[in-house]
């Protein structure tokens, strides 16, 4: 046979197969139809929630308010608005799930957090906002950009916590602040002052190294105070101001000496945790009688501290309810108990 011949041949046995195909896919369709049509009537049973209902279930599926979700992935607010038209209808019109940013993942690029945040601070409408900036010094022009559009949101911040941000940039975020509660500042800028006196409903503040040094508070107003890798010649003078004190944190960076323990009294502070270098001696600092829980945590902490903390119990006429050795060595842990027999004790 010809090549023309077996060509012509081939091509007819391609048609026949291709008819074949054809019909099968016709009858395929037909058999299709009727199943789609049964299929588009069907209501999966959580659409057919309260809107209510669901808006609760997306809420509870995120990190407890004020923590973060990410910006993106399985456990962000964006997944609930790429499942489906109706998930994304809802989601998009619920601001509580918009209400805490974080800026803080390195995996994307920060012209795209910009965006993300705009979008989310449009999303949250009038929601206070809970906000977490890290390290956000890459472009000097888009920060500005962030920082501008986080200011004009400012009479919503609830939580502000900032780490690696220069306190210049900082300034610019200074004015009224009417429903900052928590503020958390983990800095080494010693150029830069910055103040949050307008903030009347401020009570928790946690200040990291030269934040204790340049932070302008009213401190008076406090009731949690953590100061962390902190010079003790600094601490007197700040805790001086804060009469109202319930909950302190001390994590010292040096040696207390003479001169930093000022006598300070505080009289509603309920624990006290002390860290860093030899703590338990800027106990002399205190007058502290309504002190339930203390905790320090020191690995050379021993029987001869003893005299010292009894003496501390005893100036400030406090009945502790649970004294934390963290880091001791547990074989002192007999000589503890013996010297507060009243109080639990515990080594960990």
């Amino acid at each position: 046979m010809s090549t023309l011949a077996a060509d012509r041949a081939r091509l007819a046995d391609l048609d026949a197969q291709i008819l074949d195909l054809e019909r099968s896919l016709s009858a395929l369709r037909s058999q299709r139809q009727p199943v789609f049509e049964r299929l588009s009537t069907y209501t999966y049973p959580v659409l057919t929630l309260p809107n209510e209902i669901t808006t609760e279930i997306f809420i509870h599926f995120l990190p407890n308010y004020p923590s973060w979700p990410p910006l993106t992935g399985p456990d962000s607010p964006t997944l609930l608005a790429q499942i489906c038209r109706e998930w994304r209808g809802i989601a998009l019109v619920t601001p509580a799930l918009w209400r805490a940013i974080s800026l803080s993942d390195p995996r994307i690029p920060f012209e795209h957090q910009v965006h993300l945040c705009n979008l989310w601070l449009s999303r949250s409408r009038c929601s206070p906002l809970s906000l977490e900036l890290c390290g956000l010094t890459i472009d000097p022009l888009r920060t500005t950009e962030l920082v501008s559009a986080l200011v004009s949101h400012r009479p919503r911040w609830e939580r502000l916590v900032v780490y690696d941000f220069s306190l210049s940039r900082l300034l610019a975020m200074d004015g009224p602040m009417p429903l900052l509660r928590t503020l958390e500042l983990y800095t080494d800028d010693r150029h830069n002052g910055v103040s949050f006196l307008e903030a009347p409903l401020l009570r928790t503040v946690v200040l990291w190294d030269a934040a204790t040094e340049t932070v302008a508070l009213p401190w008076a107003q406090l009731t949690s105070l953590t100061l962390s890798h902190v010079s003790p010649q600094y601490c007197a003078p700040i805790l001086r101001q804060t009469s109202n004190l319930v909950h302190c944190v001390l994590d010292f960076r040096d040696y207390p000496e003479a001169a930093d323990l000022l006598d300070v009294t505080l009289p509603y502070l309920h624990s006290l945790t002390l860290d860093g270098s030899n703590p338990e001696e800027y106990l002399e600092t205190f007058i502290v009688p309504a002190l339930r829980n203390l905790q320090i945590l020191n690995a050379y902490l021993e029987p001869g501290y003893i005299p010292t903390l009894t003496a501390f119990v005893t100036k400030s006429g406090c009945k502790l309810q649970n004294l934390r050795l963290q880091y001791a060595d547990s074989a002192f842990e007999f000589y503890f108990r013996k010297a507060f027999p009243s109080t639990p004790v515990s080594f960990e």
